[in-house]
């Protein structure tokens, strides 16, 4: 089938099956109604709009040429909608000219005035309609097929076109709006797309940073000991062998919204603040003194701001542990009754995740989870020594 259209001429190969039915079906109101309407009164009136209107030339073979030349023309309406309306217009000029039976040649003309204006070509289609309004009415009556043509036919006639003008500017409006509305749900779903992959990359960066961190920790201190003290060797080996499984699970979550739908969604729960005991435990392990000292009401919390907070401990912890050369370190949560503060002490350095206080990327991306639901964050160092990270966070969830 494909190599059979391939040797089409060019115009004839974009035809699809709808213009062939919309030709037919054209074809079969022109050429069959007319013939009809000539055998049922072969002395018929040939319009009704002039004051004296009789069909001057009967149905002959040229006459059905010119009503078959029309639909046979729209084949190609959508390739060239303005040679298409001015070969119809012709065509059909033509066949009203010569004193047939008018009414149901101006199918043709009225599906190519449609195209025209769907396709854009509005000008060329207004023109076609005011030169048909002139030269159908009067152009037969100036080469003696009818009489002139009544002031009131006239009127009807140019309101019948309006209407046809209407029709096709409320359709082409109609569809303009349906393709804007496409195109906006579209954008919209790029948007909500590349958003999603930020908070996956956010998401993984304080994943990574914070399990290989303790991995990288817990591997030294195991390499030191593993011929001396291999007891403790063994322990921090554990301390690895868990921090490990965590990033693959929680990267497996991270990663979930990009599955197909043939796989399973994660098992296991989304971060949150009840996973903040282990963080400060496994923290713990890799040699830092922490505490944890949780103020207010522990409760639930939104899923935002719950992920929020724990991710926010967490990048802390693990800017102490890889960067600030700090012994101890402080978790301080404070359920509020409008929002939740998060605050992480250390006694190190000073200089928080980078050798430029608080242009880190761990601490950017800790101050757009915050900004991201309505919230602040502030980092910077103490006044004698350490660091601080002091986030508060609406409960209100993301705006």
């Amino acid at each position: 089938m494909s190599s059979e259209l391939s040797q089409l001429p060019a115009p004839l190969r974009g035809i699809r099956p709808r213009d062939i039915r919309i030709a037919v079906i054209a074809a079969v109101i022109q050429i069959g109604v007319t013939v009809g309407a000539t055998h049922h009164h072969p002395h018929g009136q040939g319009c009704w709009w002039a004051s004296s209107c009789t069909a001057s030339n009967h149905l002959d073979t040229f006459g059905i040429a010119l009503l078959a030349l029309g639909p046979a023309a729209l084949l190609l309406r959508r390739r060239y909608p303005r040679g298409v309306l001015a070969f119809v217009f012709v065509v059909t000029l033509v066949y009203t000219s010569l004193g047939y039976l008018q009414g149901p040649n101006y199918v043709s003309p009225a599906i190519a005035f449609l195209n025209a204006v769907m396709c854009g070509d509005r000008v060329a289609a207004r023109v076609a309609l005011g030169a048909g309004w002139v030269l159908f009415l009067w152009l037969p009556a100036a080469l003696g097929n009818t009489g002139a043509p009544t002031v009131l036919g006239a009127l009807a006639i140019g309101a019948w076109m309006l209407v046809l003008l209407a029709v096709a500017e409320g359709v082409r409006g109609r569809r303009d709006r349906m393709i804007e509305a496409r195109r906006a749900r579209q954008q919209e779903a790029r948007s909500r797309a590349d958003e999603e992959r930020l908070r996956i990359a956010r998401e993984l960066h304080d994943v990574l940073a914070h399990n290989i961190s303790m991995i990288n920790v817990q591997s030294g201190v195991a390499l030191h000991l593993i011929d001396e003290q291999p007891e403790q060797a063994r322990t921090a080996l554990a301390a690895i062998n868990e921090a490990s499984a965590d990033a693959l699970r929680e990267v497996r979550s991270a990663l979930s919204v990009l599955r197909g739908s043939s796989e399973q969604p994660p098992r296991s729960p989304t971060a949150g603040l009840d996973g903040v005991d282990e963080l400060v435990s496994r923290t713990n392990g890799a040699g830092l003194s922490v505490s944890l000292d949780i103020r207010g009401e522990r409760r639930p919390l939104p899923a935002s701001v719950d992920l929020a907070a724990f991710r926010i401990a967490q990048e802390s912890l693990t800017n102490v542990v890889r960067h600030a050369e700090a012994t101890t370190a402080s978790v301080e949560i404070t359920y509020g009754d409008d929002e939740l503060t998060v605050q992480i002490d250390d006694d190190g350095r000073g200089d928080g995740a980078s050798p430029s206080p608080g242009s880190g990327s761990g601490i950017a991306g800790m101050r757009e989870r915050a900004a991201a639901l309505g919230g602040q964050l502030e980092a910077g160092p103490l006044p004698d020594k350490g660091f601080r990270v002091h986030a508060r966070l609406p409960l209100g969830g993301e705006r």
